[in-house]
């Protein structure tokens, strides 16, 4: 299969876009339940949320973070398996908001089980889980991201517009590095700009670990694969969509959110 740069740059500004609207749900849930809590004043940020005030309940919401962008994974789950979206590049977002979806939620349950001071490990305390549960937590977490992989491996697969591109084990090793890890890598770095400023770690390390941990399953299960049927619906379509969605998601964080939002 030649190489298909045109669907590899729409793949990556996709995988921009569908990160940080998965980080936005994030912080946006960890802010609702504090913003209808009495004595919590929360506010919202483009890369974090605070809030001033004390009640029982902050530290349980610091979980229903990684609650919804574990639904969100589950809901682009759904409408994929419902056929939706004609069109390979609203596939190909779907695809990758369920990558972020679960990616992005599952490792918060195995640093939570670790570090008491995690936002899910602050609800595990308040929910009084003991040592045993929070390991049989992350261990379930850890055991659901090789299938979720392999899931998510066959949707980026059916993406090929022609059989021959994924026929062998060689051909779905070749299209899945050039539609989904080389995209994935590439958008590490347009995903900064949407983070700063804060520390160096916060930045970079999210996108990082997200990204490779994810990834690496996709490529490395490519080849073993099998039955994924070619199904390019009605193709790509221009890279201006997604460019220009992205530049407005980086507008609305870089200019209205990072002033903060304050929910009271």
């Amino acid at each position: 299969m030649p190489w298909h740069w045109k669907l590899t740059i729409i793949s990556a500004l996709l995988y921009v876009l569908a990160f940080n609207l998965t980080f936005f749900i994030q912080e946006l849930f960890l802010v609702l339940p504090k913003a209808l809590t009495p004595g919590l004043r929360p506010t919202l940020f483009h890369n974090n949320h605070g809030w001033e005030g004390e009640h029982p309940l902050a530290s349980l919401f610091q979980g229903t973070g990684a609650l919804a962008i574990l639904l969100t994974g589950v809901v682009c789950a759904l409408l994929l398996r419902r056929g939706a979206g004609r069109s390979a590049t609203f596939r190909l977002f779907l695809i990758w908001m369920a990558f972020n979806g679960f990616f992005q939620a599952l490792p918060q349950v195995v640093v939570g089980a670790i570090e008491p001071r995690n936002d899910v490990g602050m609800a595990m305390d308040y929910l009084r889980l003991d040592s045993s549960a929070k390991t049989v937590a992350a261990l379930v977490a850890l055991a659901a991201i090789p299938p979720i992989a392999l899931w998510l491996t066959r949707l980026l697969l059916s993406l090929a517009e022609d059989p021959a591109h994924i026929a062998s084990a060689r051909a779905r090793t070749w299209f899945i590095f050039h539609v989904a890890t080389v995209p994935a890598l590439m958008a590490i770095l347009p995903i900064i700009p949407f983070r700063i400023p804060r520390d160096f770690v916060e930045v970079v390390m999210p996108p990082l670990v997200v990204t490779v941990i994810g990834i690496a399953w996709i490529q490395a299960g490519a080849w073993h694969v099998s039955g994924a049927k070619a199904g390019g619906g009605s193709g790509t379509g221009s890279v201006a969509c997604p460019l220009g969605a992205v530049l407005v998601l980086l507008f609305v964080f870089q200019v209205l959110l990072r002033p903060g939002v304050p929910f009271f």
